[in-house]
């Protein structure tokens, strides 16, 4: 859905890390398990930053012998890549871990071991990259997530801090959830936040995203 939608803004994009579902289907892994992908474009942070949240999606599972109704979540993350990296990071504070990138099939990409995973010890946050075809440009790449992962949530910490004295905004839906996309028994995708709804799941699925975008930066 996204992918549709980043082609269709003009957006650039780049898988940068991509693990997949467990095995056993008829054409090896299903599904993707996580994806890290790498968006360039005007003013795409500010565009896409109201997409963080857990997703619904409801509908008649492909997978169930059945055809039972299946209820997945998808959680969505949004990071801003740093350009000015001001951040100190005490290496002995990481992990560094390096494997070879596999693609759907469980068969290796690669050969070496060029795909890297750096962990924070300290707040087990992980960046992650298998794009590059050498260890250290996906080193470098994996570092730059992380350090936005963790300069995030410094200012996350401090956005808490101000909530607590100001009192926290209440937010339209329950938990974390921000979206639901019914499939069955009726058809319906609806923001939790902003309560924009539309019966046109399929074109919402194929990427058509901007109405329910343009309401939550409204609504922010």
């Amino acid at each position: 859905m996204y992918e549709r939608y980043f082609v269709s803004k003009g957006f650039n994009i780049k898988v940068i890390e991509q693990s997949y579902g467990d095995s056993g289907g008829p054409d090896g892994r299903i599904g993707t398990k996580e994806v890290t992908m790498e968006v360039r474009g005007d003013w795409v942070f500010g565009t896409l930053k109201g997409e963080r949240g857990i997703h619904r999606l409801v509908r008649i599972s492909p997978f169930s012998s059945k055809n039972l109704r299946h209820t997945s979540f998808a959680k969505i993350d949004v990071i801003p890549e740093m350009r000015n990296n001001n951040y100190q990071i005490n290496p002995e504070d990481l992990k560094i871990d390096t494997y070879r990138a596999s693609g759907p099939g469980g068969q290796n990409v690669n050969k070496r071991e060029t795909a890297v995973r750096i962990t924070h010890i300290p707040t087990n946050i992980v960046g992650s990259s298998q794009n590059e075809r050498q260890q250290g440009l996906n080193k470098d790449k994996a570092m730059k997530i992380l350090t936005s992962k963790l300069a995030r949530l410094k200012e996350e910490e401090l956005e808490s801090q101000i909530k607590k004295v100001k009192g926290e905004k209440v937010s339209i839906g329950w938990g974390n959830q921000i979206r639901s996309y019914v499939l069955h028994p009726y058809k319906m995708v609806k923001d939790l936040r902003t309560g924009v709804e539309t019966s046109q799941v399929e074109k919402v699925l194929d990427g058509e995203l901007d109405r329910l975008i343009e309401s939550v930066i409204r609504w922010v």
